[in-house]
């Protein structure tokens, strides 16, 4: 396999979020907007906008802002770390974004016990959350195969 080859090999694990020991520099050609994980990332986001509009107006700045921030973190860290020229700096934003994945389902976790969400609802998002996580997951796994050859 030729060297290019080899590099859109990695590049399409990366996008279908398998967790396979990279042979070359993962971080290549490919736009952030082909990752699975940041895909997901932004199917979150856009399902968590749409729930919290129906939050108190009194947890505008609170609940609502926090948990809003915490879902645009994820894809906003995928693109940020993308875009960086190392595959250390990329894991490393990639990091970030799982711990706002563990920041986002704590915040659903409040609004259903506050009575913002009902458990379907809240199970509703989680289910879009877990997805996205499992993808970011992968992709940390990925990116530190990577580094440590």
């Amino acid at each position: 396999m030729r060297r290019g080859q080899a590099e859109l090999s990695v590049l399409a694990g990366i996008a279908d979020g398998i967790t396979r020991a990279p042979r070359q520099r993962v971080s290549t050609s490919k736009s952030y907007r082909d990752l699975k994980a940041w895909q997901a990332s932004m199917t979150v986001v856009e399902r968590i906008y749409a729930a919290t509009r129906r939050f108190p107006h009194d947890e505008r700045f609170g609940l609502t802002s926090q948990l809003r921030r915490a879902c645009v973190s994820m894809p906003a860290n995928l693109a940020e770390g993308r875009a960086r020229r190392s595959d250390r700096a990329f894991a490393n934003h990639v990091s970030i974004a799982l711990g706002s994945h563990a920041e986002a389902e704590t915040c659903l976790e409040i609004a259903q016990r506050l009575g913002y969400l009902t458990p379907v609802e809240r199970d509703d998002l989680m289910t879009y959350l877990d997805s996205a996580g499992q993808l970011l997951s992968g992709l940390y796994r990925l990116l530190n195969a990577g580094n440590k050859q």
